[in-house]
């Protein structure tokens, strides 16, 4: 598994139109492709326009092949412009076995 931490610092004024594109890219990259896993977006609840989205791969090459994707292209090219700074943090799973149960729980 790839598991990643997207740290995203957006523009204010861009913050409602960023949501919903985020929104739509995070459900169409679930539903469409098989190697993502989770694609779960969050905002700071002091700083809203301070996102954090846990992504979740089968493997890297789910990664690379979900940065080819139409839906991810989009996103990336119509939020370029309100994104203040990106960084993506890799994470190791500490405990493998416990991530594959909080997932099966949610069936």
């Amino acid at each position: 598994m790839m598991v990643r931490i997207s740290e995203i610092d957006i523009l204010p004024e861009f913050l409602n139109e960023y949501n919903a594109i985020l929104k739509e890219e995070a459900a169409a990259s679930v539903q469409k492709e098989p190697g993502v896993i989770a694609i779960f977006p969050m905002s700071m609840k002091e700083q809203p326009n301070q996102i954090r989205i846990v992504e979740i791969y089968a493997d890297s090459a789910a990664y690379r092949s979900h940065l080819k994707t139409p839906h991810f292209r989009h996103y990336k090219t119509s939020t370029q412009k309100m994104v203040r700074s990106l960084k993506l943090v890799d994470m190791n799973a500490l405990d493998r076995e416990a991530m594959l149960h909080i997932f099966r729980k949610l069936k």
